[in-house]
């Protein structure tokens, strides 16, 4: 009877990690701008939604796209939100409002507390 066993096999080597190294231009000229970083979403505080619903209410005329590039543009405490999370929160003032009604203490929430 022929010998059953496997002959043992080599275990592969770990991949090779690559290095993340940012190819720079050689012939740009110097710049002090500094790069735009790539960060996680953060949602915006109930305060900052009634910050931008006053900015509407000012600007009843202005597109949700033009409302966006506004907040993100500004040199002191930019709001960073894409159109569509302005269209959801529109559709969620009325909600949104009534939870400062509700408690005041809720302007530097981002979402209700639950208690149960």
């Amino acid at each position: 009877m022929p010998n059953m066993t496997r002959k043992p096999w080599e275990k592969p080597a770990p991949y090779k990690q690559r290095s993340e190294t940012v190819t720079k231009n050689k012939d740009a000229p110097a710049t002090s701008a500094k790069p735009h970083k790539v960060t996680t979403r953060k949602n915006l505080t109930l305060n900052d939604w009634l910050v931008v619903f006053a900015y509407i209410d000012t600007h009843p005329h202005q597109s949700q796209a033009k409302i966006v590039l506004h907040f993100e543009k500004e040199l002191t405490g930019a709001l960073a939100f894409s159109q569509s999370a302005l269209s959801r929160a529109l559709k969620r003032r009325p909600e949104l409002e009534a939870r400062i009604n509700s408690n005041p203490n809720t302007l530097s929430s981002k979402r209700p507390r639950v208690v149960s």
